[in-house]
């Protein structure tokens, strides 16, 4: 029993800086995702978790929803030092464990797609950048009949703990501050395929990235945000401030990913030069002055911007191309065609979310009032609302 209220039930996650447990808050009769940071880290995301909280004259104040509530705040001793703990709802999975190879039907990922940049936007009033969107960090929330299991009940329906003892490469004996067994995690969720609009419930989760760009600095060269989903001006630009913008980059690399069944650059560890060549294939040149400062460009480019005999194969199709590879193929083959109507809207309001001057992309308020947005994003998300309640 963890803070003389919180039962620990099983193990729903960790991080590079936090471990999540599912727990039963016994003092409220109802189940918490409570985190444990690693010992004597700073515990950030519940300080910028309050401020989201916090009531706003900015719109879209109904972005709330989206976003985690901190419940509980306390610390533990362990044998590594303090640890800062705090409690939250629990999610029922994240996106991209649902997700891989698999495909949402079309207007559970239109929905999906809408509820994250209302997450955004929310975040945005509230004068933060979140740092670190993508599909680890977009959540599914439980359905509220949850808190109605018991642990028993819980534990009949998705199993028991499973551990694996822990062991030295080298055969000797664990340190006292080393546990003897790890947990691996439960699964809640539900897969891509099998999900509805009833179960379009998002959540914008870890915010250990975050920051308010009005009152603090964070440099380019400081972004943590994996290569694949990065703004190109945080290695374009190191010395320069990131913005909101940043998040818009990453935003569209999500929603993309929801939409199809292949993220629109690689996910695979790569080099990053090698994410920068598939910028230019799939959205054309740099701004001449990030061009010029990139010394693996010869890699992959001749000066004039071809690419060279050795790249050709290995070389990205350009959007449309992309598109129809990415998301028509298989939208075609299991889960419903994207009209062409449809399909121009959302590469106009992708195309312009992937612009290379951060400057020059929307505002993520200016994403929700785009045309595919409103059109068909919007609508079932509505719908979804009107479902889950």
């Amino acid at each position: 029993m963890l803070h003389n209220r919180y039962r620990i039930v099983d193990k729903l996650g960790h991080g590079g800086y936090s471990t999540v447990w599912l727990a039963r808050d016994t003092a409220l009769k109802r189940y918490v995702a409570l985190k444990v940071n690693t010992a004597d880290a700073h515990p950030r995301e519940a300080m910028v978790l309050r401020a989201l909280s916090k009531p706003s004259s900015s719109p879209p104040a109904h972005g709330r929803s989206l976003i985690p509530v901190v419940f509980d705040e306390f610390e533990i001793q362990g044998p590594n030092g303090t640890h800062a703990c705090y409690t939250t709802a629990p999610a029922q999975c994240n996106l991209r464990e649902i997700s891989f190879s698999r495909l949402f039907p079309l207007d559970v990922a239109r929905a999906l797609c809408y509820g994250l940049t209302q997450a955004v936007a929310y975040t945005h009033s509230h004068e933060y950048v979140h740092g670190d969107i993508h599909l680890n960090n977009i959540m599914i929330k439980l359905p509220s009949n949850f808190d109605n299991l018991s642990i028993k009940e819980l534990y009949q329906k998705y199993g028991e703990p499973e551990t694996v003892p822990i062991t030295r490469c080298d055969g000797k004996p664990l340190t006292p501050n080393i546990p003897t067994q790890t947990v691996i995690p439960l699964f809640l969720g539900k897969y891509a395929e099998t999900m509805t609009l009833a179960d379009v419930r998002p959540l914008l989760s870890d915010f250990g990235e975050a920051f308010a760009p009005t009152s603090e600095v964070r440099l380019g060269q400081d972004c943590h945000t994996p290569p694949a989903f990065r703004a190109p001006e945080a290695r374009f630009e190191p010395q320069k401030p990131l913005t909101y913008s940043s998040d818009i980059w990453s935003l569209a690399t999500a929603i993309w990913e929801i939409m199809g069944m292949k993220a629109i650059f690689s996910i695979e560890i790569v080099p990053d030069d090698e994410i920068v060549a598939q910028h230019i294939d799939v959205l054309g040149p740099l701004p001449r002055e990030w061009w010029l400062c990139w010394e693996g460009r010869s890699k992959f480019f001749t000066e004039d911007g071809h690419p060279t005999d050795a790249y050709l194969e290995n070389k990205w199709p350009p959007l449309e191309e992309s598109f129809d590879v990415d998301i028509q193929k298989w939208r075609r083959k299991w889960r419903g065609v994207v009209e062409e109507d449809e399909r121009a809207a959302f590469l106009d309001l992708i195309r312009r979310m992937l612009l290379f001057r951060p400057e020059a992309r929307p505002t993520a308020e200016n994403v929700l009032q785009s045309e595919w947005m409103v059109k068909w994003a919007l609508p079932d998300y509505e719908r979804s609302s009107n479902i889950s309640g």
